[in-house]
């Protein structure tokens, strides 16, 4: 059911234009900076989009002026948040075409107050299916701060199938 989920909202964000994203992408932005989560938070990680999701690279970049920012690298089949201190930080591709840091400047989960989380769909309770790895479920299964994703509108539907290992979100943000 999640692959079926998960294939039908992929081919519906995959056709947005890059002007549509783009577009829809400062929205979001500017509803995460106004979130009391957000304003709150002196340490903030935030997923590096790629291809077709909500593009973080403005959130980022702004972020790096006020708040201490760290991104999500894999390693093995683990995340391991690290501090970058500038955009020019994220300078290698995983192997997954994200970018991330070359030099990795580890900082401890719990000191982390809010993460900006990816996913493919999400549902009106806060639930998401990722991309399948179980990559962020396992990061945030013990995670004590504020967990957000953002979404394109059409990413969210009513209820979506979940396991017991899936992490709820405090909040998702989407244009709309």
């Amino acid at each position: 059911m999640k692959q079926i989920s998960r294939r039908v909202v992929l081919r519906k964000r995959n056709r947005l234009s890059k002007k549509e994203i783009i577009e829809k992408s400062k929205k979001i932005q500017k509803k995460l900076f106004n979130s009391s989560e957000y304003k709150k938070a002196k340490i903030v990680m935030f997923y590096v989009s790629f291809d077709c999701e909500v593009d973080t690279f403005e959130m980022i970049k702004k972020s790096l002026k006020n708040k201490k920012i760290c991104v999500p690298v894999v390693q093995k089949d683990e995340i391991i948040p690290s501090i970058i201190n500038d955009f020019k930080d994220l300078n290698k591709k995983n192997v997954f075409g994200i970018s991330e840091p070359s030099k990795i400047n580890k900082i401890n989960k719990k000191d982390i107050d809010l993460v900006i989380v990816p996913g493919v769909v999400f549902d009106k309770q806060n639930h998401r299916i990722g991309y399948g790895k179980g990559y962020y479920d396992k990061f945030l299964k013990d995670f004590n701060g504020k967990k957000i994703g953002l979404a394109f509108d059409l990413q969210i539907l009513e209820v979506i199938p979940r396991n017991e290992w899936d992490v709820k979100l405090d909040k998702v943000i989407s244009e709309i």
